[in-house]
């Protein structure tokens, strides 16, 4: 694991973001760090999921993601400003259970997000410039259907994406169980490893 739940816990206190617990179980905590790597198409960022499970063990699990679109989007953007880089924050209530294209259950951006565009048309990641805010359709959502994939290409044009099916499926399940408590809402929160 690279980081623990005491050092992700430090920096949103560092940064005055919510930690969700109260000492109740499937109050879950969804937090992306995106990796200092700034070429496309890898997966080297991470997912953690932080909750107490029914007897409130406090339960952290580690995720391979991409945070970044994928290189196809960067060099053809579907938007005339560029392809979309979600801005790091917290961004609470962003997200409900809803289909992914219409396809399957993931996260469905439901709140506003704010994003940069990166519209030079190569496979560098530019963060910074102009910050547009709306819903875009930052999902958070799986790649390959059917086992992991190893590069991320298509499946990104901004939204947060599982390499495994597997990682994919165990955090829906846990998310299913928390919308049956706290409603069908969830808060995303996203971290850089610069910030450890």
């Amino acid at each position: 694991m690279k980081y623990t739940g005491e050092q992700i816990k430090v920096v949103l206190d560092e940064k005055s973001y919510r930690f969700f617990d109260k000492n109740k179980p499937y109050n879950l905590n969804i937090i992306g760090v995106r990796s200092n790597n700034e070429i496309a198409n890898s997966f080297d960022d991470w997912l953690y999921l932080i909750y107490r499970d029914e007897a409130l063990a406090l339960k952290i699990y580690e995720f391979p993601v991409t945070t970044d679109p994928g290189a196809y989007w960067l060099r053809n953007p579907l938007n005339v400003n560029g392809t979309a880089i979600l801005v790091p924050g917290q961004y609470t209530g962003s997200h409900h259970i809803g289909l992914h294209q219409g396809k399957y259950e993931a996260l469905r951006q439901k709140g506003p997000l704010k994003v940069w565009r990166d519209n030079n048309k190569d496979t560098q990641i530019d963060k910074g410039g102009k910050v547009y805010e709306g819903i875009f359709g930052i999902n958070i959502h799986r790649s390959n259907a059917h086992s992991a994939s190893t590069i991320v290409e298509k499946w990104s044009a901004g939204c947060q994406v599982f390499k495994n099916v597997k990682d994919f499926n165990l955090f829906m399940e846990i998310c299913r169980r928390s919308s049956k408590i706290y409603g069908n809402s969830f808060t995303y929160t996203l971290l850089e490893e610069s910030d450890f």
